[in-house]
């Protein structure tokens, strides 16, 4: 059975946007895994320990910072790790 979820972006949206769920891989084996740390507090720690976690594994980790938490990713940030990153880890914390 099929199961309908809406997501709501925190952001101001007037009107939720229709985006369709990427299919997961199978394997991170021989992917790039890209960390993203969205500049709350503590949000580096528990990035750290995946990092780590990921890289013990054997699997390539890039990271990456946003420079506030209080807006969205610069383009350019997202564009970046769009081209270097098979699937990403953002980090949130509090």
């Amino acid at each position: 059975m099929s199961e309908t979820r809406v997501l709501l972006d925190p952001t101001s949206e007037q009107k939720p946007a229709q985006r369709e769920r990427v299919d997961r891989p199978d394997s991170l084996e021989g992917l790039t895994i890209g960390l993203l740390d969205i500049s709350k507090n503590r949000g580096d720690v528990f990035l750290d320990r995946v990092a780590s976690h990921l890289v013990d594994r054997g699997l390539t980790v890039k990271r990456y910072r946003k420079p506030t938490f209080t807006r969205p990713a610069p383009v350019a940030l997202q564009q970046q790790i769009s081209t270097e990153c098979d699937v990403v880890v953002e980090g949130l914390a509090d």
